[in-house]
């Protein structure tokens, strides 16, 4: 039997590769804890007062979210958000109201809002509109863009003071990397933890567990009791991101070199942590919804892909 790397007592049945330490479900669970709260205080991404919104999807990581931030803040200033998608054959129905019993036994209020909601249309309707169109759009674009706006719209609504994400290391690491093959120095420079909030219409956003693997979550949230979610989307795969293509080649590259994700995304706080001061950007005002826009722009990037597959009209004059 092999006794955990920590505490010396209890069996170790987590091996934490980035580490090389074993450790046992109790001192994995504290480290994990840990790390959230050490990177929280480090950036002072919220205080004791401040109301929370999580956006939660319903998996894993949102899971973790939940359960971290309940018992770190007080759950009296926290509520949860979802957004419902609109696609056939992936009703959700089931993991929300796991999600809601999740939230309740947490003492935490749920939002639910839907792209339907936000937009006049499904997912499915969007997306058969694009394809129509023969526009090489993944359906996780226009996805990602709605869920962002559906979270930002019921902070606002609700007057809340901060969003925190579920993104965990493995979405950081991706992130840096796309936008350093973009050559986006700016975007790289905004989404360091202590940027500036571009725009009064954003509710300024966290990330808690940008320090946490994804198998970090995947053992959390089963250690915890999370059931999986039942179905999975079918726009999965349909087209795969560059996201999807960073993501397979640092699996490799992390599969070789254990933590190679952690240390890509310390070096890049480090390296851009005196560059986030200098970068204001202010976010103009789409002229079509009123949202906000890119600097330079009139016309937000939802706005943008809607007038392209003709679901929104707007003319200039």
């Amino acid at each position: 039997m092999s006794i955990c790397d920590i505490c010396g007592v209890r069996e170790a049945t987590i091996y934490q590769r980035h580490s090389g330490k074993k450790l046992c479900p109790v001192c994995f669970i504290n480290d994990v804890m840990g790390r959230v709260s050490r990177e929280i205080k480090r950036y002072n991404m919220f205080n004791s007062n401040d109301r929370i919104l999580l956006a939660l999807s319903g998996g894993k990581d949102s899971f973790v979210l939940l359960d971290i931030m309940s018992q770190i803040h007080d759950p009296s200033k926290l509520g949860g958000v979802t957004v419902i998608e609109g696609i056939e054959g992936y009703n959700r129905a089931e993991d929300i109201e796991r999600l809601r019993i999740y939230a309740r036994e947490r003492s935490i209020d749920l939002h639910i809002t839907s792209i339907k909601e936000l937009s006049g249309y499904s997912l499915d309707e969007i997306v058969k509109k694009s394809f129509e169109r023969n526009l090489k759009i993944s359906p996780c674009t226009f996805c990602g863009l709605y869920r962002r706006r559906g979270i930002n719209h019921v902070a606002r609504l609700y007057g809340y003071d901060k969003v925190a994400t579920a993104h965990n290391l493995d979405d950081e690491a991706q992130t840096i990397i796309i936008n350093i093959l973009r050559g986006d120095l700016i975007r790289l420079a905004t989404i360091h933890p202590l940027r500036r909030n571009p725009s009064d219409l954003f509710i300024h956003k966290i990330k808690p567990l940008r320090k946490i693997y994804e198998y970090e979550t995947a053992i959390y949230a089963k250690i915890k009791g999370y059931k999986p979610q039942i179905v999975e989307c079918p726009y999965l795969d349909l087209m795969p991101s560059l996201r999807a293509r960073i993501r397979e080649i640092l699996y490799l590259l992390e599969e070789e070199r254990p933590g190679i994700l952690m240390r890509i995304l310390e070096t890049f706080d480090d390296l851009f942590i005196d560059e986030v001061g200098k970068t204001s950007i202010r976010l103009g005002i789409c002229r079509v919804c009123g949202e906000p826009t890119s600097p330079g722009r009139n016309i937000c990037k939802v706005c943008e892909l809607l007038l392209r597959i003709g679901l929104v009209h707007y003319s200039p004059t």
